[in-house]
């Protein structure tokens, strides 16, 4: 079963998503985390771009006499949030098993080596595998509900990653907290991107409907859109 997926990002007016570049600075940047809250998800999902800003740790050795079967791995199945980590190839060593109380769980390929899932494991960093060199996104959401039980999924994160679960069809609402500033240079990164093989692919939208505007104060604003997506048997 396919969890509700839920896409919440916080943008300038020209869209780019690093509040360090815009301008006027500090405009309505403190309402991400109130948002996310609201919004009441079972867990959230992060690329490994930004993943990579969270962690503590240092990559994993190389090698290991440790072998693991391909198997999903949990450290903790209790927990009431989790964060959940796009890490196809496993470059993240976390130094952590939780990211502000939601403990981690990384998406990962099956040609991730040993030696990782081993720092994983040392570190209580739950794992689940989602295909074999490259993550199957609606496999990913397919795990978390029935291993973790998630119903409610945020998405929030980077804009590759953003980008991919747009493309694969599989973000039901889309909530964008857009502040009253503006970046206007190269080089930051966007609300929805994509990697130079995926340029061409196009999201599988029918209809966005504005189910409601709300002003945040200051000029924020958060824009709340129901998604339709084209039937899976309708592209292919």
């Amino acid at each position: 079963m396919k969890p509700y997926v839920i896409y919440l990002m916080h943008s300038s007016l020209d869209g780019r998503t690093h509040p360090s570049r815009w301008r006027p600075k500090g405009a309505g940047t403190d309402w991400f985390e109130k948002i996310h809250d609201e919004l009441g998800g079972d867990a959230w999902v992060i690329g490994r771009v930004t993943g990579s800003e969270f962690a503590r740790g240092k990559p994993y050795p190389e090698t290991s006499s440790e072998r693991f079967p391909r198997e999903n791995w949990f450290a903790r199945r209790d927990a009431k949030t989790y964060g959940v980590v796009l890490d196809a190839h496993g470059k993240i060593g976390w130094g952590r098993s939780d990211i502000g109380g939601d403990p981690i769980v990384a998406v990962l390929t099956e040609s991730v080596p040993d030696s990782h899932l081993a720092g994983l494991r040392g570190e209580g960093v739950s794992y689940i595998f989602a295909g074999k060199s490259k993550i199957d996104l609606a496999l990913t959401l397919a795990i978390l509900n029935r291993e973790l039980g998630v119903k409610r999924l945020l998405v929030e994160g980077g804009g590759v990653a953003n980008g991919a679960f747009l493309r694969a069809g599989l973000i039901d609402e889309f909530n964008l907290i857009l502040s009253p500033a503006i970046d206007g240079a190269k080089g930051a990164a966007f609300v929805f991107d994509s990697t130079d093989a995926e340029s061409d692919q196009r999201a599988p939208l029918t209809a966005m409907t504005l189910e409601s505007t709300r002003q945040l104060g200051g000029g924020v604003l958060l824009l709340r859109y129901l998604i339709e997506n084209e039937p899976q048997a309708a592209r292919q």
